[in-house]
């Protein structure tokens, strides 16, 4: 079934019908906003230039910054990337499911080069989602899938914040219902010596490690960094609502609205202009599934600032204050 948004882009049911039209919009060059268990992407077909230039035009982002193929499987994703012995265990661990693993480029490989920003590796994931893995094997060849959010802005988790951001600038939104993460997936290059962790996510560093072994580091090593991310998401200035963000609040200030972690109560909470609990029981992943929801909410009653109480920096936690870090930082 498809229904019309407004500027013509199109509303599809996840049947078999909107399943077809998805795949062959995609297949045809279009972009494409579909649900994965981490946030909505915005996909392109990631063999196209002119599909992937659709994505970058759409979301403003700069052209720096690589992009996720998403794949059906571990078979497609070998096709694209090369995979050492660290990279496979955690493929074979964790796909599908929420984790981008940075390989280098194999000479099989499909991407075009806008899709990785020119670089000699790519970044590559096996979504858990049924709807986005229904798609992808539909559409038969790795998609291309940032947020599907204007860049730097709050990523969507249900079908209406992209249409909130993107009707008019794609063809097509095929609604899956809210996503179950909330947050995007980690990153973990593997691209020699001991993996390093690029960004946290859905994965937590303790279950990487322990099917490791070892401890992960952190980052790109500045002797090795190109003069461009690696990978998706390591903008300093990232997942930026229009209101600032201020960490660790304490207490709210007059014109700000207040974004909560359990049970704590800060003080001048009367002065705030929008409330909002990531969870109220401490629970780090009803916090992470509630994360970009809250910040969009927000951010739209016109607050000046969003004051955000600390959150607790183990498992996801980690995840969800990478992300509130990125979004605190100075964005113009």
């Amino acid at each position: 079934m498809t229904s019309a948004l407004p500027f013509d882009t199109e509303m599809l049911a996840p049947d078999a019908a909107g399943m077809a039209r998805a795949a062959q919009l995609l297949r045809t060059g279009s972009v494409v906003a579909f649900p994965t268990e981490t946030v909505y992407g915005l996909g392109a077909d990631a063999t196209d230039p002119r599909a992937v230039a659709g994505i970058y035009e759409a979301k403003g982002r700069p052209r720096f910054n690589p992009l996720i193929a998403h794949v059906a499987n571990l078979a497609a994703a070998e096709s694209e990337g090369v995979f050492a012995d660290d990279a496979r265990r955690l493929a074979e661990a964790f796909w599908p499911g929420p984790l981008t693993l940075v390989v280098p480029l194999a000479a099989t490989a499909r991407v075009c080069d806008l899709a990785r920003a020119g670089l000699p590796s790519i970044a590559l994931r096996v979504p858990d989602h049924p709807v986005a893995k229904a798609l992808l094997h539909a559409v038969d060849r790795p998609v291309a899938a940032p947020s599907a959010n204007p860049s730097g802005r709050i990523s969507p988790t249900r079908a209406a914040h992209v249409a909130h951001d993107m009707a008019g600038k794609i063809a097509a939104i095929l609604d899956g219902g809210a996503t179950q993460v909330g947050l995007e997936s980690t990153i973990v290059a593997c691209l020699g010596g001991v993996p390093r962790l690029l960004r946290p996510g859905g994965v937590s560093r303790e279950k990487l490690e322990a099917v490791l072994g070892f401890p992960l580091t952190d980052g790109i090593p500045a002797s090795a960094a190109p003069s461009a991310p690696v990978a998706p998401g390591m903008l300093t200035s990232h997942y930026a609502p229009r209101a600032r963000v201020r960490l660790d609040a304490v207490a709210i200030n007059p014109g700000e609205a207040a974004l909560l972690f359990g049970s704590v109560s800060p003080g001048g909470l009367d002065n705030a202009v929008a409330v909002r609990n990531l969870s109220e029981a401490g629970d780090l992943r009803e916090a992470a599934t509630n994360l970009f929801s809250a910040m969009r909410a927000l951010d739209e009653t016109g607050a000046t600032g969003i004051a955000v109480t600390p959150v607790p920096e183990h498992g996801l936690g980690a995840a969800i204050t990478d992300r509130l870090r990125r979004a605190a930082a100075d964005h113009g």
